[in-house]
């Protein structure tokens, strides 16, 4: 029986560039990563949905398309805090 390794690229999403290291572990035990390019840090897996960044994009879009606080937490199966807080940092308001 041979053994065969197998090398998996991680890309950077802020930057998309497969210049990544490793750099150690969250308190969670997923491991995080620095990009050289950008030299920002991210995880390579999270384990909870509202932490991805496509989550994040998705708020956003659904907040400016007219979608309460609720259906989108309903809708993406996160927190409504969640949604609260990823709008809040976006400075996102509603103009009437």
């Amino acid at each position: 029986m041979a053994i065969t390794m197998v090398k998996v690229t991680i890309k950077c999403i802020h930057c998309n560039s497969a210049n990544v290291v490793k750099m150690g572990k969250q308190a969670n035990g997923a491991p995080r990563c620095k990009c050289n390019n950008c030299k920002k840090t991210f995880q390579s897996q999270y384990i909870n949905k509202g932490a991805l960044p496509q989550t994040k994009q998705l708020i956003i879009k659904m907040s400016t398309n007219g979608s309460g606080i609720r259906d989108t937490a309903r809708v993406l199966d996160i927190s409504t805090n969640t949604v609260l807080k990823v709008l809040k940092k976006q400075k996102i308001t509603k103009q009437i």
